[in-house]
């Protein structure tokens, strides 16, 4: 093309721009949520023209880290219809960018036009697993209406079946179609799965076959919603959803969209049920990330509880409104929606009290300075959590919602409950005068605290979780104090009336468990407890054999040849684990006595992204376990251990006996801070269990 036809047809595209005609400018527009948690990102301003819709952008992420934006990116309006983008300024899409020290990039996107009269609408990053979301973007002048709760729930009635809660199997399978383990980047995929009923946690490792077909099975005692994860993915494709209720089988096929992009396909069961609810429910979710990691004080965190809630109700009837969830799948999404926000509204209570403590390490030991007293205190008062009350803690749909579990913590160790709770039970010092006056004194203390807490008159299904998960907690001390009443009973330097004051005032089993059990109305608490109680009677064995053809219980196993004759102590630990590396530094002392017994051998076993382990690792390593016994996994490795011992958290200890088993909870060398009791309880009972020696002939 000639010079002068490149200018003639510059010239003519600059006249067609000059057309374009701007019909609406949303000036400093707010959005309801987004789901970037290292940052934020925000849209400046909105112009709407007939020839496009323009977005100014300002990304706000950590200096130095990178992110990207994909040319798949889209706006799409409440009615969900979608408009593709067109073109960027400022950053270059498909392609990873790395944020300033200002810690802020400004770009521009315009995308296909939208229709003057759209109010709100959604920036969606392409349609893969963690795109970036900006959700609810609308004009701040503009008032938007959200049915009530109620208003929603009564629209969709849904009965829940007489076997909803019951113990049983679920299997997932499925296939992945056109999967190779080198071109996906996985071979395998986790699962961190806590059932409120358990003691201990339990990691699943889905493994896919070379043909792409995978199984999994495990043990429920409530319908899940799960997710199976895979650590790294090379082709967008990284979560597999389900919903399942025990008994199922969930039959999965993975495979690309219309967009190119791979999706899950349920072929049966609930899953199947309540696609659409899957398909759509962490955009529910998202909308609680701006409570989740707000900073401001308690009396500002109302205000911003508040827009979370309408928010969150707000943006659910529009997904409803285009996807046509079933009454189900309302009441599930209804369900997950309360469980998320008091969630993060718990979450928000945790991160304040963090950033109102100042922490610093002199000579080993750590000190607290409190840097705002009346702050602090509002931590301790109920009515700063008044919005938990419009939460309905007695709907078992809420337990489907995989963050169950932690908002059940965060709730069953809130600072107004573990005030009340220890009310009247300590002595002069404070400390907690333990016996089972005081005990039973506490659980009552803990039942009218919880109900002041989440507004209810009665024990509902979220308080006596928390008794159930304090009982399991309490379970091993008081199994043990009854072996103290014999010894008691026979004391012949009291009075028979004294013997029976000092049995009774034991915190035992046998003092302690009728006094639980009595607050488990809800029949299939009271069912579990009972099978619990059980299932630990039962035990006979201090140990139990690890798992045969299993190469993460060879690993252990590998060690105990490594180290004959010796107890194994074993450490799982991480260098992203704070906790962990404070109680590895604060005792190295007593580490350094341990390494002379001949009885025991302490072993730290660590994830990272190789084997090799990473610089860091291996300077911590050189500093704080210098001569001392390391195992460096990768990540999936350690991942099947994490399946092998039935935990997700860390640190994490488990006790190996020599002959290669793994000793019975009670009685395991929980870290270094009793060590020495712990060690010399174990080795009493361990020796009471040998067997007598052969009369010599």
């Amino acid at each position: 093309m000639s010079n002068k036809a490149i200018i003639t047809a510059l010239f003519a595209l600059i006249a067609l721009a000059g057309q374009a005609r701007t019909y609406k400018t949303m000036k400093t527009p707010v959005a309801m949520s987004h789901n970037i948690f290292k940052g934020e990102l925000k849209a400046s301003e909105v112009v709407f023209q007939d020839t496009a819709t323009t977005v100014h952008f300002m990304m706000e992420y950590p200096a130095g880290e990178t992110f990207r934006f994909v040319k798949e990116s889209y706006l799409m309006d409440e009615e969900g219809i979608r408009y593709p983008l067109r073109s960027a300024e400022g950053l270059k899409l498909n392609s990873w960018v790395k944020s300033p020290k200002s810690g802020l990039t400004v770009f521009t996107m315009h995308f296909e036009p939208m229709p003057k009269q759209v109010q709100v609408f959604d920036f969606i990053e392409g349609d893969v697993n963690g795109a970036f979301m900006l959700l609810g973007i609308h004009d701040k002048t503009t008032k938007l209406e959200a049915p009530t709760m109620e208003e929603l729930s009564e629209a969709n009635p849904f009965t829940l079946p007489a076997d909803w809660f019951t113990t049983d199997t679920i299997t997932v399978r499925g296939r992945i179609e056109g999967y190779d383990a080198d071109s996906f980047g996985f071979s395998s995929m986790e699962c961190y799965f806590e059932d409120v009923f358990e003691k201990d946690d339990a990691t699943l490792v889905l493994d896919i076959a070379a043909d792409g077909t995978f199984e999994k099975k495990f043990q429920a005692s409530y319908p899940i919603q799960q997710t199976f994860r895979a650590e790294k993915s090379k082709v967008g494709f990284d979560e597999l959803p389900f919903f399942a209720r025990p008994g199922e089988t969930i039959d999965i096929t993975v495979k690309k969209n219309e967009q190119g992009q791979y999706q899950c396909y349920y072929n049966n069961g609930s899953s199947k049920e309540v696609e659409r609810w899957l398909r759509t429910r962490q955009q529910i979710d998202d909308m609680t990330t701006a409570l989740h990691s707000f900073k401001g004080s308690f009396s500002e965190a109302k205000v911003k509880a508040e827009d979370t809630w309408q928010n969150m109700l707000y943006r659910l009837s529009v997904i409803n409104r285009h996807d046509h969830y079933s009454p189900m799948e309302m009441q599930l999404a209804l369900a997950e929606a309360q469980l998320s926000f008091a969630y993060a509204l718990m979450d928000y209570v945790m991160y304040r009290e963090i950033a109102l403590m100042k922490q610093e390490q002199r000579d080993g030991i750590y000190y607290t300075e409190i840097v705002d007293s009346v702050e602090w205190k509002a931590l301790y008062d109920v009515r700063n959590y008044s919005q938990l009350h419009r939460v309905d803690f007695d709907n078992p749909l809420l337990m489907v919602s995989h963050n169950y579990p932690i908002t059940l913590n965060r709730i069953q160790y809130a600072k107004p409950v573990r005030d009340q709770q220890y009310d009247g039970v300590t002595d002069e010092s404070g400390a907690y005068v333990m016996n089972a006056e005081n005990g039973k004194r506490s659980l009552a203390n803990l039942c009218v605290a919880q109900r002041e807490l989440m507004g209810c008159d009665h024990d509902n299904i979220m308080s006596q979780l928390c008794i159930y998960k304090n009982l399991l907690s309490n379970f091993n001390h008081w199994r043990n104090s009854e072996d103290y009443i014999s010894s008691l009973i026979a004391d012949t330097t009291k009075t028979e009336s004294e013997r029976h004051t000092d049995v009774a005032s034991l915190q035992s089993l046998s003092n302690m468990m009728p006094a639980y059990l009595a607050t488990f109305t809800h029949p299939y608490v009271r069912q579990k407890a009972e099978e619990f109680y059980a299932a630990k009677m039962a035990q006979t064995e201090l140990s139990t054999p690890l798992p045969a053809n299993n190469p993460s219980a060879d690993l252990i196993r590998h060690l105990t040849y490594k180290y004959p004759g010796r107890i194994l102590i074993i450490d799982f630990w991480g260098m992203g684990c704070g906790p962990c590396r404070a109680a590895i530094q604060s005792s190295l002392e007593k580490r350094a006595k341990i390494a002379e017994r001949k009885d025991v051998k302490l072993v730290f076993i660590a994830g990272e992204q190789t084997a090799e382990g990473s610089d860091a690792y291996k300077r911590y390593v050189a500093e704080w376990l210098n001569g001392e016994a390391t195992v460096c996994l990768t990540n999936e490795d350690f991942t099947r251990l994490q399946e092998l011992f039935h935990f997700n958290g860390i640190p994490h200890y488990e006790t190996i006996t020599p002959d290669g088993r793994r000793m019975r909870d009670d009685l395991r060398v929980n870290g270094f801070h009793n060590f020495d009791y712990e060690m010399q309880r174990l080795t009493d009972r361990l020796k009471s269990t040998e067997a007598p020696a052969a009369p010599q002939q």
